[in-house]
Protein backbone atom coordinates (compact mmCIF):
# COMPACT_ATOMS: atom_id res chain seq x y z
CA UNK A 1 0.00 0.00 0.00
CA UNK A 2 1.29 3.48 -0.75
CA UNK A 3 1.16 6.42 1.62
CA UNK A 4 -2.46 7.45 2.16
CA UNK A 5 -2.86 11.04 0.97
CA UNK A 6 -4.32 12.31 4.24
CA UNK A 7 -1.11 11.43 6.15
CA UNK A 8 2.15 13.34 6.36
CA UNK A 9 5.36 11.34 6.70
CA UNK A 10 8.65 12.28 8.36
CA UNK A 11 12.16 11.46 7.14
CA UNK A 12 12.33 8.96 10.03
CA UNK A 13 9.29 7.18 8.51
CA UNK A 14 6.71 8.13 11.10
CA UNK A 15 3.31 9.34 9.93
CA UNK A 16 1.03 12.04 11.28
CA UNK A 17 -2.70 12.27 10.64
CA UNK A 18 -4.48 15.55 10.09
CA UNK A 19 -5.53 17.03 13.42
CA UNK A 20 -9.16 16.40 14.33
CA UNK A 21 -10.31 18.74 17.09
CA UNK A 22 -6.64 19.55 17.70
CA UNK A 23 -5.61 15.89 18.09
CA UNK A 24 -3.34 14.01 15.65
CA UNK A 25 -2.49 10.32 15.46
CA UNK A 26 1.12 9.18 15.02
CA UNK A 27 2.36 5.85 13.64
CA UNK A 28 5.11 4.37 11.46
CA UNK A 29 5.04 3.95 7.71
CA UNK A 30 4.67 0.69 5.83
CA UNK A 31 8.24 1.16 4.56
CA UNK A 32 9.56 1.32 8.15
CA UNK A 33 7.46 -1.66 9.22
CA UNK A 34 8.81 -3.74 6.33
CA UNK A 35 12.41 -2.68 7.04
CA UNK A 36 12.06 -3.64 10.70
CA UNK A 37 10.78 -7.14 10.03
CA UNK A 38 8.47 -8.80 12.54
CA UNK A 39 7.83 -6.35 15.38
CA UNK A 40 7.73 -8.18 18.73
CA UNK A 41 7.73 -5.32 21.28
CA UNK A 42 6.43 -1.74 21.32
CA UNK A 43 7.29 0.86 23.96
CA UNK A 44 5.27 4.08 23.76
CA UNK A 45 5.20 7.29 25.79
CA UNK A 46 2.79 7.50 28.71
CA UNK A 47 -0.48 9.41 28.56
CA UNK A 48 0.26 12.91 29.85
CA UNK A 49 3.88 12.90 28.63
CA UNK A 50 5.00 15.88 26.58
CA UNK A 51 6.90 15.03 23.41
CA UNK A 52 9.01 17.24 21.16
CA UNK A 53 9.06 17.19 17.37
CA UNK A 54 11.95 15.14 16.04
CA UNK A 55 12.82 13.65 19.43
CA UNK A 56 12.71 10.01 20.52
CA UNK A 57 9.41 9.08 22.18
CA UNK A 58 9.39 5.28 22.11
CA UNK A 59 10.96 2.11 20.82
CA UNK A 60 10.11 -0.71 18.43
CA UNK A 61 11.83 -4.07 18.78
CA UNK A 62 11.78 -6.54 15.94
CA UNK A 63 13.39 -9.87 15.20
CA UNK A 64 16.09 -7.88 13.33
CA UNK A 65 16.80 -4.86 15.53
CA UNK A 66 15.62 -2.22 17.97
CA UNK A 67 14.56 1.10 16.48
CA UNK A 68 13.69 4.42 18.08
CA UNK A 69 10.27 5.91 17.50
CA UNK A 70 10.39 9.67 16.85
CA UNK A 71 7.58 12.14 17.33
CA UNK A 72 6.86 14.12 14.17
CA UNK A 73 5.13 16.82 16.24
CA UNK A 74 5.42 18.22 19.73
CA UNK A 75 2.57 18.17 22.22
CA UNK A 76 0.94 16.19 25.00
CA UNK A 77 0.17 12.47 24.61
CA UNK A 78 -3.56 12.02 25.17
CA UNK A 79 -3.89 8.35 24.27
CA UNK A 80 -1.75 5.38 23.33
CA UNK A 81 -2.83 2.44 21.23
CA UNK A 82 -2.97 -0.42 23.74
CA UNK A 83 -3.79 -2.82 20.89
CA UNK A 84 -0.33 -2.21 19.38
CA UNK A 85 1.34 -2.62 22.78
CA UNK A 86 -0.53 -5.91 23.39
CA UNK A 87 -0.12 -7.17 19.79
CA UNK A 88 3.02 -5.62 18.21
CA UNK A 89 2.42 -7.57 14.99
CA UNK A 90 -0.22 -4.93 14.14
CA UNK A 91 2.69 -2.62 13.25
CA UNK A 92 3.47 -5.01 10.37
CA UNK A 93 -0.03 -6.06 9.38
CA UNK A 94 -1.73 -2.64 9.42
CA UNK A 95 0.82 0.18 9.62
CA UNK A 96 -1.52 2.78 8.09
CA UNK A 97 -4.67 1.79 10.00
CA UNK A 98 -4.67 -0.20 13.21
CA UNK A 99 -1.09 0.61 14.12
CA UNK A 100 -1.43 4.26 15.00
CA UNK A 101 0.79 4.31 18.07
CA UNK A 102 -0.35 7.39 19.97
CA UNK A 103 -2.45 10.53 19.82
CA UNK A 104 -1.06 13.98 20.52
CA UNK A 105 -3.02 17.12 21.38
CA UNK A 106 -2.24 20.82 21.26
CA UNK A 107 0.93 20.66 19.20
CA UNK A 108 3.58 22.87 20.78
CA UNK A 109 5.85 22.75 17.73
CA UNK A 110 5.26 22.36 14.00
CA UNK A 111 5.41 18.91 12.40
CA UNK A 112 8.75 17.63 11.13
CA UNK A 113 6.97 16.04 8.17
Amino acid sequence: MSNPTQLRCSKEHEWLSAAEDGVSTVGITEHAANALGDVVFVQLPEVGDTVSAGETCGELESTKSVSDLYSPVGGEITEINEDVVNDPSLVNSAPWKAAGCSRCVSPTSPPTC
